[in-house]
């Protein structure tokens, strides 16, 4: 009886366009791990290994001193706790801001509400270059300048986020939200009770992106602070780059200890960020 239903059990086809799918993102995952692989082995080789006209990939002594370097000659440690504590405060600002305001964009209604987000959204186009100066100068006069609460107060919004979260919001059913007037529940109460707890696939895509930016800015961190106490690991990092020389070594073993927390990020959280995306583009 079992082989008979296995035998009328249709095969399922593969067809040419599903191997060369499967084949180019193969490929395209080949070219994104190769650079993180030679990354991992140069950051265990002498500088002299790195450039030599007969480099292996995989060093045949697997030499510890760039690890030695980035802990002992930098505060690495120090630089680690700054870019943690900005990654942390910022992405928690941009869940919250965010968040309220996609709520206020897709769920109440009020006069000139969509141009209001088209006008939000267009800030998205002028570019970072254009407006860092006159940030700067603003910055300054608040007398914030060598502080991380300039960075911290320049990131804590973002109209891509209030994007994603918008779009999410939108898959969610307005029955909802009369059900909950109907019981009493105040617009605050429906934002946490009903509206969070259904965007939970966009707001881990945001706190992931988010952290991911935060961490690996460098623009921002350069030109805001000034004090060695308050960098972070990127700009701890240039300390290895001289003016006629490098010691790239240090540089890629510092950058692998740097990208381990968002590598762990991003494996515990790759479902949700899949989900999030998707869902940002089901209704407009």
């Amino acid at each position: 009886m079992t082989a008979i239903a296995h035998a009328s059990r249709p095969h399922k086809r593969i067809r040419l366009s599903d191997v060369l799918i499967f084949l180019f993102c193969l490929l395209a995952a080949f070219v994104m791990v190769v650079p993180f692989f030679w990354m991992v082995c140069a950051s265990f080789k002498l500088n002299t290994e790195i450039f030599s006209k007969h480099a292996q990939w995989i060093p045949e002594v697997f030499h510890t001193v760039n690890y030695e370097k980035v802990w002992n000659d930098i505060p690495f440690f120090k630089y680690f706790l700054n870019t943690a504590k900005l990654a942390v405060i910022i992405t928690l600002l941009q869940l919250v801001t965010c968040s309220l305001a996609a709520f206020s964009f897709s769920k109440l209604h009020y006069p000139g509400r969509d141009k209001l987000f088209l006008a939000y959204l267009g800030t998205m186009m002028v570019p970072w270059h254009a407006i860092m100066i006159p940030q700067f100068i603003i910055v300054r006069n608040l007398g914030l300048f060598n502080t991380h609460a300039a960075l911290i107060l320049l990131q804590a919004f973002s109209a891509f986020g209030v994007f994603i979260l918008r779009q999410n919001m939108l898959s969610i059913p307005d029955s909802l939200i009369e059900a909950a007037k109907i019981d009493g529940s105040s617009w605050f109460r429906t934002y946490l009770t009903i509206i969070l707890p259904l965007t939970k696939t966009g707001l881990v895509t945001l706190a992931v992106l988010t952290f991911n930016n935060v961490w690996n800015d460098y623009m921002g961190p350069m030109i805001y602070l000034d004090s060695q106490s308050l960098f972070t690991i990127q700009i701890g990092l240039a300390s290895f780059k001289q003016e006629f020389a490098a010691d790239y070594g240090a540089i890629m073993a510092g950058t692998v200890c740097s990208i381990i927390p968002v590598v762990i990020v991003y494996a515990c959280a790759q479902r949700q960020i899949v989900e999030g995306v998707a869902f940002s583009g089901l209704k407009n």
